[in-house]
């Protein structure tokens, strides 16, 4: 069991982790698959979309929103739909409406009684802006994929992250959903994670490339890393 008292900022994963993104982006394919006639599982289509973005992330860098393009392109040569009858902008035009998980507000304004917090995302920066107004906590630190130019599981995020937050490795706690663009890196970086497993309440419901990376903690939810948290400082 990792000492919480030992850190003094806990950095998260935004989408996937924070964010229901799984939700989001079946809600932006909607219309997708309508326009297609897909006859497709939910899973095949988010296994889908990982494997396209983590495709489109591992070149030269793009804006993220340009990333999103490129994945609505791919689903649509994979899926047989013509690109005429596609909106190319559908999943970066509906990011900034997507919705916390139910546990998500309470409980990092519970973490912000004792740490600071940050975010590490895959992101442009005027796209989380929309997705800040949903978290309803104060975010003291924000490391974009844009600001950095690249995108994780790049070491290059995390790098930029301490220089900016400022405090070594040590006293940095990262959390997030997904194993190969936050736990890997971090855990090569010598930076304690928490593997936030939202996917094992939710079979199929996982929108990110695979990764056997361990992590120092593995909780099912942000509401039982608080309660963790709660306990090590009651």
């Amino acid at each position: 069991m990792l000492d919480f008292r030992n850190f003094d900022v806990i950095t998260f994963d935004c989408y996937g982790t924070l964010i229901d993104w799984e939700a989001g982006i079946l809600a932006a394919l909607a219309p997708f698959r309508e326009a297609g006639r897909l006859d497709v599982s939910d899973e095949s289509l988010l296994q889908s979309y990982a494997i396209l973005e983590a495709t489109l992330e591992d070149g030269e860098y793009r804006r993220y929103r340009d990333v999103l393009r490129g994945v609505m392109r791919g689903l649509a040569t994979r899926y047989s739909v013509p690109e005429a009858r596609v909106d190319l902008e559908a999943l970066a035009d509906s990011l900034p409406s997507w919705r916390p998980f139910p546990d998500t507000v309470e409980a990092l304004q519970r973490l912000r009684a004792h740490y600071k917090l940050g975010i590490i995302s895959n992101v442009d920066v005027d796209l989380f802006a929309g997705t800040a107004r949903h978290l309803n906590v104060e975010i003291s630190h924000l490391i974009t994929a844009e600001q950095v130019g690249a995108y994780k599981p790049s070491h290059e995020n995390f790098v930029l992250a301490l220089q900016s937050i400022g405090i070594p490795r040590e006293r940095l706690l990262h959390a997030a959903q997904s194993r190969f663009h936050d736990i890997a890196p971090a855990r090569a970086l010598g930076i304690a994670s928490v593997w936030v497993n939202r996917s094992a309440a939710r079979p199929g419901r996982d929108a990110t490339a695979r990764s056997s990376a361990v992590p120092d903690l593995e909780v099912p939810d942000l509401r039982t890393l608080a309660d963790h948290v709660d306990a090590a400082f009651a």
